[in-house]
């Protein structure tokens, strides 16, 4: 069965359970996507209000991104999962030959290559979710403004956790330079959005506390 076709109770039962997927990878995609959810529901309680006339145009157009963004979270859900297939293959290789040994590690280091792929483009949806999340706070109704924090928060933990499914796989890659790179991309999202993210909260939480 399909990862986003699950009930809740199943999804996590999974989770909790011996099979490798779903993992931190899939989670996070799954997250990601109702962190931007969340950024849903800001903009769906702000449009219709005479208050927020002036922004409806914007949280339209939040709203149809946000909309796109959430279900290309959803299939990144699935395709963690479909991408450690072939890496749990490759690590089942026999290397008892010198030829047996090269093929293996050739096709493990593609195979690592390609489980990277997956959660670096969690992570670049989750950092897209944390720029709407940030104008939902912005511009969207304050009666929804602790839903636009947690939306911050659930984009940047989601983001986090996809960071360390690619660490795991560039820290076993035999090409060094190309694991730099990977890493690389990781560590510029971490580094831009995560801030981005925490200003969020930290804005929405000076809000809900003022008197």
């Amino acid at each position: 069965m399909e990862m986003m076709k699950q009930s809740c109770e199943q999804f996590l039962a999974e989770l909790a359970g011996k099979a490798p997927t779903p993992g931190g990878g899939g989670t996070a995609a799954l997250v990601g996507a109702a962190g931007v959810a969340l950024g849903s529901m800001v903009g769906s309680l702000t449009v219709g209000k005479k208050k927020y006339a002036a922004v409806e145009a914007d949280i339209q157009a939040l709203n149809v991104r946000s909309e796109v963004l959430r279900k290309e979270l959803e299939a990144l859900v699935q395709a963690d999962a479909e991408a450690f297939a072939p890496l749990a293959a490759a690590y089942g290789l026999p290397k008892d030959t010198p030829e047996q040994a090269a093929h293996k590690a050739a096709v493990l280091e593609s195979a690592l290559d390609a489980a990277c792929a997956v959660p670096l483009q969690i992570m670049e949806k989750c950092a897209e979710g944390i720029v709407l999340v940030e104008e939902y706070a912005a511009k969207g109704s304050v009666l929804a403004v602790s839903d636009a924090g947690c939306a911050a928060a659930l984009c940047k933990a989601a983001l986090q956790a996809a960071s360390l499914n690619v660490f795991i796989n560039t820290k076993l890659m035999t090409d060094r330079v190309h694991a730099a790179e990977l890493d690389a991309k990781a560590d510029k999202l971490l580094g831009e959005f995560v801030p981005k993210a925490d200003a969020v909260f930290a804005s929405v939480t000076e809000k809900l506390r003022m008197r």
